[in-house]
């Protein structure tokens, strides 16, 4: 039996970190967020984006991605029409991924996990959270952002609040180490179902 955690958490909490080190397990990663942007600039994919938000978000004939941002971030409506023609595929993707592993455990890492639905795909989810002040700071240094930016982002995605009643672990990721430990337990528990 092949069982496939989900990892999620908001900006800065740190989700890449945790599946970092499970990668390091030697647990297979699949990072839904990469595989969406190099679904972007497929040829198929291009044309429908085209199609639905106009040409001008295109740069050298592939989607530029801060030009698709304009015509989605803050507008609800655009948002879920580019979800609807990328999640999809992101799916169909991470099922073919999965057949291909050998691994009894592997795992899929998504900012969005809860949000597009694709926890349903999964055995497990862990949620990772970081208080809010941590998250900004992390988000400034990491992308050389703004305060009032990073807030936005933050404000623009569900909250932790509403991440945690749909997930099996939650770990405050603000002590590396003791996040480790955390993961490993979670690991074991998995591993003796």
């Amino acid at each position: 039996m092949k069982y496939i955690l989900g990892i999620t958490g908001g900006i800065g909490s740190g989700k890449t970190t945790i599946t970092k080190y499970i990668e390091s397990l030697g647990i297979p990663v699949y990072i839904a967020d990469d595989e969406a942007k190099k679904l972007l600039d497929t040829p198929e994919v291009i044309k429908e984006l085209t199609d639905t938000f106009s040409e001008n978000i295109l740069e050298n004939n592939l989607v530029d991605k801060k030009k698709l941002a304009t015509f989605v971030f803050g507008n609800k409506d655009n948002l879920k029409k580019l979800n609807e023609i990328v999640h999809p595929r992101v799916r169909e993707h991470f099922i073919n991924w999965v057949k291909q592993t050998n691994s009894e455990i592997v795992v899929k890492e998504a900012a969005i996990l809860f949000e597009s639905g694709a926890y349903k795909d999964c055995d497990f989810t862990i949620l990772v959270t970081t208080p809010e002040d941590v998250r900004v700071e992390r988000v400034i240094k990491r992308d050389n952002s703004n305060r009032e930016d990073v807030l936005k982002r933050i404000r623009s995605q569900w909250s932790d609040e509403d991440k945690a009643k749909l997930a099996d672990f939650i770990i405050q990721n603000v002590d590396l180490e003791k996040s480790k430990q955390e993961i490993d337990e979670i690991l074991k528990k998995i591993e003796k179902k």
